[in-house]
């Protein structure tokens, strides 16, 4: 049985699967068998009838485009024009205008991010989480955090790490797509979305972060994304992701909605935290207003592997962990 993605692979390629000799689990057709063979026929001047300057890859998301074929093109050939659409008149670049070619990580996400909206149902599920008691910890480790370690403690750990625990109470939602099954995997590998100088974007992926508090993941993130700026990841480093994590936060924003990263059923998007009124109760229930660190998240979910009841539960569950962990004894 093929996957979805390597059945669209094969047709727009032109590739009889039969051929090909399958390195996935019971010898299964496996994406990167299929793009093998696209690079194969690529070098040898075979084109595909579906060729169009790169297939998608179930490892790039709307917020991680990343693929092993990306990693090892040895160069950057131009695209081929897109189809035109019958209804719509073919747009002509101006006296003014530039035209720029997309680059080869453009060009896989934009086919990814298709593949993707056409094989999952996508679902929305957002909370407002109060970082108040994160901020606590963020402000008084600060400085000692960045002497010892290097690089300066953000948001991102604490939600990596609480996400992490509430994956293992929502197993479904730690799973990948297949042809009319769902896997669910008993360890956590979590992929980053790192942007390359707005050049494009790579999910380089934190192994067994099950097994990992905060600080440990905090080092893995800083150092894949060094990696990842500096151009020294490996395919390894850029596959089997179990769940995704896209970062805008640092730019202020409301809402980021993501495009899952097939195979995989969610993606979450955090977004900015800033300085809000909120009301705060005391132990007497009592009410007041007072000044809180607010921000959104937002998951992205496949509506084949759950429903919204589920994505509800886990979404209160990371948020829960977010607002009531000790996170002094954390760190």
């Amino acid at each position: 049985m093929l996957s979805p993605l390597v059945r669209r692979l094969v047709e727009e390629h032109d590739i009889d699967p039969a051929t090909l000799t399958g390195t996935g689990v019971g010898g299964r057709l496996t994406r990167d068998d299929v793009l093998s063979e696209i690079d194969r026929r690529a070098a040898a001047g075979q084109v595909g009838s579906g060729a169009a300057g790169g297939p998608p890859s179930p490892s790039v998301s709307a917020s991680a485009p990343s693929t092993a074929t990306a990693m090892r093109a040895p160069s950057d050939p131009a695209p081929t024009p897109p189809r035109a659409r019958p209804d719509v008149a073919p747009l002509v670049p101006g006296s003014g205008d530039r035209v720029e070619a997309l680059n080869k990580i453009r060009r896989l996400t934009g086919d990814a991010m298709v593949a993707s909206k056409a094989a999952a149902p996508h679902a929305i599920t957002m909370v407002q989480v109060d970082f108040e008691a994160v901020d606590h910890v963020r402000s008084a480790a600060r400085e000692q955090f960045r002497d010892e370690e290097g690089f300066s403690l953000t948001y991102l750990p604490f939600i990596s790490r609480a996400v992490v625990d509430a994956l293992h109470e929502f197993p479904h939602m730690n799973s990948s797509m297949g042809d009319g099954t769902v896997v669910l995997h008993d360890e956590v590998h979590l992929s980053i979305a790192v942007d390359l100088d707005y050049e494009g974007l790579l999910a380089p992926v934190v192994r067994d972060a099950h097994d990992k508090r905060l600080r440990a993941i905090a080092r893995d993130i800083h150092e894949l994304a060094d990696r990842a700026r500096t151009r020294r990841l490996s395919p390894d480093d850029l596959s089997g992701g179990t769940f995704t994590l896209s970062n805008s936060g640092k730019f202020g924003t409301a809402m980021v909605i993501p495009i899952i990263n097939q195979p995989q059923v969610a993606i979450l998007s955090t977004d900015g935290v800033s300085r809000q009124p909120v009301v705060i109760a005391d132990e007497f229930g009592n009410e007041a207003l007072g000044i809180h660190s607010l921000g959104n998240l937002t998951l992205s979910w496949d509506h084949r592997a759950f429903d919204g009841a589920y994505s509800a539960a886990f979404m209160a569950r990371v948020k829960e962990i977010l607002e009531t962990r000790d996170w002094a004894a954390e760190l």
